[in-house]
């Protein structure tokens, strides 16, 4: 007998799991698929930060924020472990110093939640900043924290429990076409059908993907062991790199400088798209990163001068009580340059969801409720 769904899925990283969400939480029938016994793609191999601030005003500053309040339903309902602890945007140097200004004045009435404030306030926000030559921040309440490792198996058992979601984790789809999906042992039918298979996008449609202009992204980061005697991070930090890497700052005239000094300091910065963030989740590990090298055919090693250049720039603000390095990894996520995703109505009732850009934790909650209304 072959099996009926409303919604099938394939993927279950961020994006398949949010897109299971939108679909379950409407009362449609919902089934996933997952080629590998578990997720272990870009969505557990990051931050785990919801990162609004790193939005540009209007409609995707507006999606992040409904993807947070969604987040936050979530983890209540579910029990997911999730910090709203919000973020530090740390200035060290004057250019710097004068973006942060130019980003509050130019975005007044935005949506964004955020403070400018001085050294002195900055420090009392945080321990771990370092405050030799410490200019000011922005201080912004919205960003959160989840343990990303933990907190996607955890929102796969809570939409099987609580809403009926069925899980085929092992589960290789190799063909779909309108109103059916195989992965060559078995036949599912489904009046929706959603491709958020990450990137591993060569597997189905492949032609679509090549024609699309998706590459990959290929991110290194590394992790501490837990701090000791229960040590809080308080907000994420980020420092001057990362304004010239999020959006939300792209319309300011100031980068010029920025980018113009740090080219001229340490040109490996740009060639291998290192900003520095730093998250702390609930076991107390500090998380550390990252760099951003595209292409189709990124390599499988690490790069250990790239993680050197990680934690060279880390330590002119940020410091904590252990600083050894327990681990270190690599992800791979897709990449549209110029456009925040890839969504396209492939063939009649079949879908491809793709190419966040590294922003699916958090982006795909909004994304998905779009897809559905």
């Amino acid at each position: 007998m072959v099996q009926k769904f409303d919604v099938a899925i394939v993927g279950a990283g961020i994006v398949g799991l949010a897109t299971a969400y939108a679909a379950a939480s409407r009362g449609l029938k919902t089934v996933v698929f997952e080629r590998s016994p578990r997720a272990i793609g870009a969505s557990v191999r990051n931050f785990g930060l919801v990162w609004p601030i790193g939005q540009p005003p209007g409609n995707l500053l507006d999606r992040a924020m409904r993807s947070r309040e969604i987040w936050l339903k979530v983890a209540s309902e579910s029990g997911l472990k999730i910090s709203q602890n919000g973020s530090l945007q740390l200035a060290y140097q004057e250019d710097e110093m004068d973006v942060l200004q130019a980003f509050m004045e130019s975005t007044i009435d935005a949506g964004y939640e955020v403070k400018l404030i001085d050294a002195g306030e900055a420090l009392r926000h945080s321990n771990s900043i370092k405050p030799e030559g410490l200019k000011g921040a922005i201080l912004s309440r919205t960003e959160c924290t989840v343990s990303s490792r933990e907190a996607v198996p955890q929102l796969a058992q809570f939409l099987e429990m609580v809403y009926g979601v069925e899980f085929h984790f092992g589960s290789a789809v190799t063909h779909v076409d309108t109103g059916l999906l195989s992965d060559f042992y078995d036949t599912w039918h489904a009046e929706r059908i959603y491709i958020c298979s990450g990137a591993e996008f060569e597997t189905l449609y492949p032609k679509i993907f090549r024609e699309s202009g998706i590459t990959k992204c290929k991110l290194q980061m590394l992790r501490t062991a837990p701090q000791p005697d229960q040590w809080q991070l308080g907000p994420s930090l980020c420092a001057g790199l990362t304004l010239l890497h999020y959006q939300s700052f792209a319309h300011l005239e100031g980068l010029r400088a920025v980018r113009s000094r740090y080219d001229a300091e340490n040109p490996d910065f740009s060639r291998f798209g290192i900003h520095v963030l730093v998250s702390q989740n609930h076991k107390g590990e500090v998380i550390l990163g990252d760099s951003h090298e595209y292409g189709w055919d990124v390599s499988p090693f690490d790069s250990d001068a790239i993680n050197q250049l990680i934690l060279n720039y880390l330590d002119g603000f940020a410091s904590f009580p252990d600083r050894y390095i327990a681990e270190t990894w690599h992800g791979v996520y897709p990449k549209l340059p110029g456009k925040t995703e890839f969504v396209k109505e492939v063939e009649p009732g079949v879908w491809i969801v793709n190419g966040l850009s590294g922003a699916g934790m958090t982006m795909s909650f909004g994304l998905a409720q779009e897809l559905f209304s």
